[in-house]
């Protein structure tokens, strides 16, 4: 929602101002402009770029449009789980949620928590781990070494689209130029017409200068940057189930190793302490 406020503030405050500026607004409807910027910049994309980066560009950009998936109520959630699976393995034992982590769609204790099951992402990551905490093989500091490993490793490969976004940002003034530069070449061919049809020419050809310009600042810089800030949710959630699971691995209670996870939280998603305590016991008691 806020990609598409923020979309719209732009092109009111660059329309509008050039309205307010005695422009004419069909001066800038130039579809051949358009056609040579975006195409060639989304022609330039598909070279440099391989399948995967492409689909996750397109998947993150439609994903602007539903926001953060993160906020207080799905950490809320997170919690619960991680606290739920901690009290169960500390009061039957940590083989108690082996055939939880083998199965989580027909398991209960996952099964509370559906928002959860849907992110494939996470549940690889809880299930995964608590795979190796059950079979007893690895100490804290071993599992918190590989843990990193593969948060790093994700982490970088959930940046390469907004990368790749930002890469077409940086080259749409280019694009924009190149229009330009094919719109001055249509002019001086045109020398011979009327001073209007030349100006007309000229002013289509700025206009290509103008749009790449736009673009690149206005809009597409932009939505990159945001995927980025995606991109940085999603790791602080995992990084929250990190740090639960190497809390509770050190033998700390269930209560004590969800605050943990609770302290790692940015502040504007942080549940309070009260507030994470009465969602436990609402949530045990239902």
């Amino acid at each position: 929602m806020l990609a598409i406020i923020g979309a719209i503030i732009v092109l009111a405050c660059v329309a509008g101002g050039f309205v307010l500026s005695h422009g004419n607004l069909a001066t800038l409807w130039q579809p051949y402009e358009v056609l040579i910027i975006c195409g060639a910049a989304f022609g330039a994309f598909v070279i440099s770029n391989p399948g995967k980066v492409i689909k996750g560009a397109f998947s993150g950009m439609l994903g602007l449009l539903k926001g953060s998936r993160y906020g207080k109520k799905d950490y809320l959630q997170l919690l619960g789980l991680m606290y739920d699976i901690f009290a169960k393995a500390r009061k039957e034992g940590m083989m108690s949620v082996e055939e939880h982590i083998e199965d989580p769609a027909a398991s209960s204790l996952f099964g509370k928590y559906p928002q959860i099951l849907k992110d494939h992402h996470a549940m690889d990551f809880i299930c995964d781990y608590l795979r190796i905490i059950v079979g007893g093989n690895m100490n804290p500091f071993e599992l918190e070494n590989l843990m990193d490993v593969e948060l790093e490793t994700h982490h970088h490969e959930a940046e390469q689209p907004a990368q790749a976004i930002t890469r077409v940002s940086d080259a749409l003034p280019g694009f924009g130029i190149v229009a330009a530069v094919l719109g001055i070449v249509i002019t001086m061919g045109s020398l011979d017409q009327p001073p209007d049809v030349i100006g007309a020419h000229v002013a289509a050809a700025l206009v290509g200068t103008f749009l790449g310009i736009l673009l690149a600042y206005g809009f597409v810089g932009p939505a990159a940057t945001a995927l980025e800030h995606q991109v940085a949710d999603e790791a602080k959630y995992l990084q929250c189930i990190k740090v639960c699971l190497l809390a509770t691995l050190n033998g700390y209670s269930p209560q004590i190793a969800v605050e943990f996870g609770r302290k790692s939280l940015f502040s504007t998603e942080r549940p309070g302490f009260s507030e994470l305590e009465s969602f436990l016991k609402d949530n045990k008691t239902a």
